[in-house]
């Protein structure tokens, strides 16, 4: 029987990792869950991040990977919002 709760790690890097004061996270989804659904939890516990929805590329197991990839249990996913710098 499949389980119906997948675990996940999350990555956090620039703006998430401030919002959080975290390096990483660890966060329980359904199964089925699409990767954007991370962003939007961070979001809905920090609504300043909001800004970052549409710009932030994920990442899951070191691969980038489209909005729309549904996760598995144990993946580890990145968030990487742009980086400013020179």
């Amino acid at each position: 029987m499949a389980k119906s709760a997948i675990t996940i790690t999350v990555k956090l890097f620039a703006a998430y990792q401030e919002a959080f004061g975290a390096s990483e996270l660890i966060l329980e989804f359904p199964n089925g869950t699409p990767v954007r659904a991370v962003c939007d939890r961070l979001i809905t516990k920090h609504p300043e991040l909001t800004q970052w929805r549409n710009l932030t590329r994920f990442g899951i197991n070191l691969i980038f990977v489209e909005p729309d990839t549904l996760l598995q249990d144990g993946d580890e996913v990145v968030l990487i919002p742009p980086v400013s710098g020179g």
